[in-house]
Parts: C-alpha cells; structure tokens; sequence
C-alpha cells in the first residue's frame, strides 16, 4: 500500500524517547519545562531539549513539542517566545496547541513550523476542524470521543491531517476538558496538574444513602485504557494519517513495549492491507501484561458509552503475572532502553603511501554521503599494516551515534599509519556525516518579537477600531 501510516509514541523522558526510537516509532511527542499537559512527567529543560530535538532527528523520527496548557496573559505575551525560539532554530518539527492565541502567536513568530491543533481543543466536528485548518493548523487531534464513521465526514470535508489515540488512558471529561481536580485539589488539568480524581474510589447512593453500586465495583468514573490493534485498517480507512500512543507518564519500558507491537501492525497493514491483517492473541496479552485498567476496551470507535467501558473493579495481578511482568519490563529495559541505539553507515578506507587517506562514508539508506581527507600514510619500518588493522581501529566509534554496518579498508601498497591519525580521520566523518543528518531541518530564523509596548499599542488599536474584534498578535 502506498498510504503512509505515522506510529506516534509518548516520550515522557529523555529514556522514553530513545525507546521509542529503539521500538520503531515514527515520531515522538513530548513536553518540554513549560506549557505541556504533563507538568509532572520528566521533560527535559534547556539544553537536554535541544538535544532530544537532535537524537529524535538522528534516529529518523519527527519531535513535536507540547504547548497545549492554556496560557496566561504575561506568559503568552513575555515568554512563550523565548521558550520556542531555540527548539524553532534547532529544527522543531511542530508544535501541539490548545490555545487559540498560542495558534496565533506562533504562526506569527515562527514561519513554517506546523501547528497540530490538540485534543483538548474538542473538535467533534468537520466545522471546528476547518476553522482551525484556516488558522493554520496542519493537523487536527481530534477528540477521543469520536466514532470511525464522524472521523471518515471530517476527513471526506476537510483536507487535513487527522491524528487519533489509538493506545493508553482515556479520560472521563470529554477530552481531557476536566475541572474536577481543581475543584478537589487545586491542581489543574489545563494547566498540566491533573490529580486525576477519576481514578479514585468512589460509592454511588440513592437519595435514601443506600449503596447502588457493587460491593466491587469501586471505580465508578475510571475508564479502561483503549487498545485498537483490531482496528488499524478501519481506522486508517476513515482517514487518520498518526496513530499516538498515549502514555507521558508511564515509564520508558512500557513506551518500548507498546510502540514495538504497534509497529509490527501498522507495518503488516502497510504491507498487505485489510483483508490480510491478523491480531496474535500473544501481543494482546502483552499489551495487557504491561498495563491495564480491568481489561482494555476500544474506545468510541464503536460505540457511543457502554459499562464495559469502564474500569469499575480494580483486580490485582497474581503471582504468575507479576512474574511475567517483571521478566518483561527487564528484556525491554535491556533491548531498547540501555542499549544504546547507534545508526547505521558503510564506510570504505582508501589508503596509499605518501597520499592523503581518503574515507567514504555513507548512511545505510543511501541518502546521505560524504568523503574526508587525512593524513598520508608512512612507508613502514617493519611490518606493514593489514586491512584488518585499519578496520580495527576504525569501528572503535565510541560516543557517536553511529556504528559500522559495512567497513572496507583498500590498501594500495605496504604501510604504515599512527593510531592517532586513524582516530582523527574517524571523528572528522561521523562528525560530519552528524552536521549533515542534522542539517535538513536549520537553520531557521524566527520573525521579529513585537516588544509589550507595541502589543498594548496593537491591542488598543484594534479594539478601538472594532471592539469585538481580536487577534493575537
């Protein structure tokens, strides 16, 4: 099939980002120390996010930064710029917003970096998803309580990118659209501090007190994760170009884990379409060892409410799970989380006495490629060095991210060449093959920063102009 399918994983750390990596995900999500709906996660700050900006584009994937927290007037106004614009330079791939007049600012500040308008926005319908569209939006997450036939109208009406949950926890409120927990504890799920009341325990009574609720049933508002791995191929029929994965908060090995068997789906479908498509029960019951709420359910993909969707009774794993569990969670932490994920290039070393070394080096794609220069080599006093001996010493990559998939020495007559000049010459093209990976995505130069005097001046403008009327910036 020709349609391509992005796998959207959760990276909740700097760990979780190089799992998703590992697992095969095709882009990451992830928050940085301000504005992000997950103020609680282990975003990284400053220069750890420029760099998870760099590693996600090594490794092939796209990062989009979270900004979906509702912002005030002096953070829209004095910070959000300078927030953004060093993740703008580095390459940011886009930006997920709840925030009209974030929207706005960004497309105003930031030329050509993609808005995805977030779930929390609510879009239901084709009409909300075209005014975001004339916006600026890219792309639309629409909300989770979307049946696959309300998401096929909206593709069928506007043409635009359409991203849906397909895995991880689905909220109460409509969309993550929650006061609940400011109103029980003063943390605020639009500003990124849910509490998430609705996992508690709670007894439902008739107006006489009298219990209506099991004796078990204790989860009255907590829904059960959703798991689609069934619906793939309907799900990408109705349109919907990502698949995300939810999961900030859940620990690197658990984003390894689900991104892997997600991956091994969406490629099956990519490969031989619907008709072929097969769900193993073992990778359902995978998904279900590393987490669970009383089960999984689908979601609103089909069906509009239900009990079932509900996680009302909180069972516990027996001792043969937590077993398997625990076996699983250390084979994902050694395969995808401390092993570290080097890319792959084919090198060839020509080398000839008293001539410049010349290395080629090329990624395992193809796409990219490269040649530098060192020293020359030395007429050997004893015995000549062998192919082996160059190659030896040239595999050895240390912190780079790369590693040698291919590496040919080609020796033209007897010689000789220092350890350290082989070392040099390895650096110089893996740090330049790095520059050139990088590249594709800078540099950028963001548009000029109206100081606060001129907002307030822009402001009292137009609403004197038209009161009703406003714009940011």
């Amino acid at each position: 099939m020709e349609k391509k399918l992005e796998l959207l994983a959760p990276a909740g750390s700097f760990e979780s980002l190089k799992a998703a990596a590992g697992a095969g995900a095709d882009a990451v999500y992830m928050g940085g120390s301000r504005f992000g709906a997950r103020a609680y996660a282990d975003n990284p700050k400053g220069e750890e996010l420029l760099e998870a900006i760099d590693y996600a584009h090594l490794h092939g994937m796209k990062l989009y930064l979270t900004i979906n927290t509702l912002l005030k007037e002096k953070e829209l106004t004095q910070e959000l710029y300078e927030y953004l614009k060093p993740c703008y330079e580095r390459g940011l791939d886009a930006v997920i917003v709840q925030d009209t007049g974030v929207m706005q600012a960004v497309k105003t500040w930031f030329p050509g970096l993609a808005l995805h308008a977030s779930t929390q926005m609510t879009l239901c319908g084709a009409g909300g998803v075209k005014l975001m569209k004339e916006a600026g939006a890219k792309r639309v997450v629409l909300a989770r309580e979307l049946s696959l036939g309300e998401i096929r109208n909206i593709h069928e009406s506007v043409d635009v990118e359409i991203e849906c949950f397909v895995h991880g926890a689905l909220c109460y409120c409509y969309s993550g659209q929650c006061l609940f927990s400011s109103i029980l504890g003063g943390r605020s799920g639009n500003r990124g501090r849910c509490a998430q009341p609705c996992r508690l325990s709670y007894t439902a009574r008739a107006e006489d007190k009298r219990a209506v609720s099991g004796k078990r049933e204790n989860h009255l508002l907590s829904p059960k994760d959703i798991c689609t791995l069934d619906l793939i191929p309907h799900i990408a029929q109705a349109g919907v170009c990502s698949l995300k994965i939810e999961g900030r908060m859940k620990r690197p090995e658990y984003t390894a884990g689900v991104v892997r068997i997600y991956r091994k789906y969406v490629d099956q479908y990519l490969k031989y379409g619907g008709k072929e498509y097969r769900v193993h029960e073992k990778d359902r019951e995978e998904l279900s060892l590393l987490f669970n709420r009383d089960g999984f359910s689908r979601g609103y993909y089909e069906q509009h409410n239900g009990k079932n969707m509900m996680a009302l009774v909180d069972s516990q794993p027996s001792v043969r799970e937590k077993k398997a569990y625990d076996a699983l969670i250390a084979s994902l932490r050694k395969q995808y989380v401390d092993t570290e994920q080097k890319l792959p290039v084919k090198g060839v070393l020509c080398a000839r006495a008293d001539q410049p070394m010349e290395l080629k080096v090329q990624t395992a794609d193809g796409k990219r490629f490269l040649t530098v220069y060192g020293a020359c080599p030395q007429t050997p006093k004893n015995r000549p060095m062998e192919e082996e001996d160059l190659k030896k010493q040239l595999k050895k990559t240390g912190e780079s991210p790369f590693t040698w998939e291919d590496l040919k020495a080609e020796i033209k007559n007897p010689l000789f060449v220092p350890v350290q000049a082989l070392n040099s010459l390895r650096r110089a093209a893996l740090e330049q093959m790095k520059e050139e990976v990088l590249k594709a995505g800078m540099p950028r130069r963001p548009a000029g920063h109206p100081g606060q005097d001129e907002i307030q001046e822009e402001k009292s403008l137009r609403n004197h102009q038209n009161p009703a009327a406003f714009t940011f910036p």
